[in-house]
């Protein structure tokens, strides 16, 4: 059976060495001692590995059941889920005011990371819940903010997020479901919605979903959606639950993966909901919500590579195959272990570059989150918008490919069930298609976020990686292996958006069809910047007498292998770019 243990030291360089956290003046970062974020990741760690890693495998196996109309998680899943409660692991980033411990968010997206590296389906319940607390705290009235929180923050009452029908997906604006205006101000809500995560359990006493409906007589297409709290149970005013809602599970979906995840058709019929936000505004609300799950997801996406990338060394230090053409290493054995061999090594040397520095990444993107919700900095809040696609879209589809080669490193028995690597693969492929489809998210970052603002924050980016290359262009330890490469990788980055601003608006299929490799060129170029950056902290770590010596040399060899191995591929992103979109559509669909 697979095992996990939380990355708590790599959690620990990155959030205090790389980041400096506990000295940032962001409100509440003070508080992020080195000692104190320890304890939280390492009784994080044992929660994971104790509690919820035991019951990944058999969740995956069991998954979950749908009979007379009630959802069950599998056997173990609710103890555990009284555990994540009782520890307040549910809140640790929540409002104060409805029972969360106020915690950063930098420090709640490390947190979750160790959580889905355990069990990622288990974790979903949790996660969505948040996602839809986030949603009602930013549009709720105050009188629904008191209704619902306190129990979402406490995990009492979980949450969902309803957008997707059988007839439309990524366009919302076809959606069917509606919402007719009551005299009391509610509104009944009848249509069904499918793919809903979480969408009905037996963890929680009630569901709070978060339903996209259309208003009779509201405007067509997107501009006419509006979003609503419809309640499993109805909440009565004193906080106690009341008459079923007319919320029904049509049934739960056969998935690849994620089995443990109850996901559903939802079935609403003349259901009780309250608006959130405004009419007609309903996206707006919505992507509160959607871009908190976006940022989740990639954190997914990295969980997964990092698990499977845990077990993959452990098998190829014990597995036995071959000698090592240099020399035996094993003479005691009747062979040596494969990580010996130079193919295997590379294998694992690309996920442990990927990891460490995609993790760096997605921890610099929560600070930046932080630096608009805490210190309300409006040019934090343009890049971390530029970044979302970046983040949801290149750490899943490079973090299932790094669970695919995990699984190579097993070799048959990678493809046999009892050794648990498929589970990875199949658990991360979902992270690549839900929250958006990575080639939406590849279609969003170039039609729309390139240019926000007049492009001032991808400017911005540039600006960032520009001022680090000239303030350490000095530093001889850095220059040739991390500055240059990361030089050429930002000229790439450059190179692609000028492409597009010359091309795009001529033919706008230019740049669409060149907006996964964009993407991509974009991840790579930003990872290159945590390893440029994670190196001059691994110095002057080990310049300052650091006593873990090993750690530091490590990190660097690390990242002076992504930088030699990976970064180039900006130039490949780049070629492909430029080639336009001739080829791409250079077939009539009947030729397909």
């Amino acid at each position: 059976m697979p095992s996990y243990t939380a990355p708590v030291k790599d959690i620990q360089f990155i959030l205090h060495d790389l980041l400096g956290v506990s000295t940032s003046d962001i409100q509440g970062y003070d508080e992020l001692e080195a000692d104190f974020t320890a304890a939280v990741l390492e009784e994080a760690g044992k929660v994971a590995s104790g509690v919820i890693a035991p019951i990944n495998a058999s969740g995956d196996q069991e998954g979950c059941t749908f009979e007379n109309g009630l959802v069950t998680t599998p056997k173990g899943f609710k103890q555990a889920f009284e555990v994540m409660k009782e520890g307040g692991w549910t809140g640790l980033d929540c409002d104060p005011e409805y029972g969360g411990q106020n915690m950063p968010y930098v420090l709640g997206t490390a947190v979750g990371e160790i959580f889905s590296g355990a069990n990622q389906a288990f974790t979903m319940y949790q996660g969505l819940t948040h996602g839809a607390y986030s949603a009602i705290h930013a549009h709720g009235t105050d009188a629904q903010k008191a209704k619902f929180l306190p129990k979402m923050v406490s995990c009492e009452w979980t949450g969902t997020m309803n957008l997707t029908e059988s007839h439309c997906g990524t366009d919302l604006g076809l959606m069917r479901t509606k919402a007719d205006p009551q005299s009391d101000g509610s509104y009944k809500i009848t249509g069904e919605k499918i793919f809903i995560s979480a969408g009905d359990h037996d963890l929680s006493d009630n569901t709070i979903h978060l339903v996209l409906a259309k208003i009779a007589g509201g405007p067509e297409g997107i501009k006419g959606v509006s979003l609503f709290i419809v309640p499993k149970y109805i909440v009565n005013d004193d906080g106690t639950l009341g008459a079923a809602n007319g919320v029904s599970v049509g049934s739960i979906e056969e998935k690849m993966g994620i089995h443990a995840n109850a996901t559903c058709v939802m079935v609403y019929n003349d259901s009780v909901g309250y608006l959130l936000g405004e009419e007609h505004k309903g996206m707006r609300a919505m992507f509160t919500m959607m871009n908190e799950a976006r940022i989740g997801v990639g954190m997914q996406g990295l969980a997964q590579a990092e698990a499977a990338y845990q077990n993959a060394v452990i098998y190829a230090k014990d597995r036995l195959q071959g000698r090592d053409v240099t020399g035996v290493k094993n003479p005691d054995g009747p062979a040596d272990p494969i990580i010996v061999h130079p193919d295997v090594r590379r294998n694992l040397m690309d996920q442990k570059s990927f990891v460490e520095g995609g993790r760096a990444f997605l921890l610099w993107s929560a600070s930046l989150i932080d630096q608009v919700h805490r210190a309300g900095d409006k040019d934090a809040d343009g890049l971390v918008s530029l970044m979302t696609p970046v983040v949801k879209g290149f750490l899943t589809d490079k973090g299932f490919d790094m669970t695919v080669q995990a699984q190579q490193v097993f070799g048959g028995h990678g493809y046999i069930e009892e050794h648990g690597m498929s589970q990875f693969v199949r658990d991360a492929r979902i992270t690549q298609i839900y929250e958006g489809a990575n080639g939406v998210q590849a279609l969003d970052l170039v039609g729309r976020k390139l240019a926000l603002d007049g492009g001032k924050h991808v400017m911005a980016f540039f600006e960032i990686v520009k001022t680090f290359i000239k303030e350490n262009e000095a530093d001889g330890a850095l220059k040739a292996d991390f500055l240059e490469p990361l030089k050429q990788a930002s000229k790439d980055l450059q190179a692609a958006a000028m492409y597009f601003m010359q091309n795009g608006m001529a033919n706008p299929n230019h740049a669409l069809a060149g907006s996964n490799d964009f993407m991509h060129l974009f991840g790579h170029t930003c990872l290159g910047l945590m390893w440029a950056r994670m190196a001059k902290a691994a110095n002057a770590a080990l310049a300052t007498g650091a006593s873990d010596t090993a750690f530091y040399e490590t990190k660097l060899t690390t990242g002076r292998y992504y930088m030699a191995r990976h970064l180039p591929a900006t130039g490949m992103h780049l070629a492909r770019i430029q080639s336009g979109s001739d080829t791409v559509m250079a077939l009539d669909a009947e030729a397909f």
